[in-house]
């Protein structure tokens, strides 16, 4: 294998022929090499969050997380996670969604966190 992670000779028609059609080996090399896949976080019920399009969690009692959220509902930006549920946290993006979901901040905060090292651990 040569240095960027494809085989044989001609990395062109290697890359190529990996993206047309990847073996498992291939796809194997290319995730250890590229790790593009994003780290998904659950904020409950099924629902899940890429860690890496998250600005803030942020809890909701407070006048501006509630100005927040009913501006967010107006521009069709408010993605509703709680399933009915009473909102114990705001989830906010980088496209400026707001994300509501039914489990506290610090546990949503914890599975980021144990997300973040759980990938460091695998690129050992």
């Amino acid at each position: 294998m040569n240095e960027i992670g494809f085989r044989g000779s001609n990395e062109k028609a290697s890359a190529l022929s990996i993206l047309r059609n990847p073996g498992p080996s291939e796809c194997e090399v290319i995730m250890k090499k590229g790790d593009v896949s994003p780290i998904l976080v659950n904020i409950g019920f099924g629902n899940v969050v890429a860690s890496s399009k998250v600005v803030a969690i942020v809890t909701p009692g407070s006048a501006p997380m509630k100005r927040m959220r009913e501006e967010a509902r107006k521009e069709g930006k408010l993605v509703d996670a709680t399933q009915g549920r009473r909102t114990r946290s705001i989830i906010i993006t980088d496209s400026n969604h707001i994300i509501l979901s039914a489990l506290q901040a610090e546990t949503i905060t914890q599975r980021f966190i144990e997300g973040k090292s759980g990938s460091d651990e695998e690129e050992k």
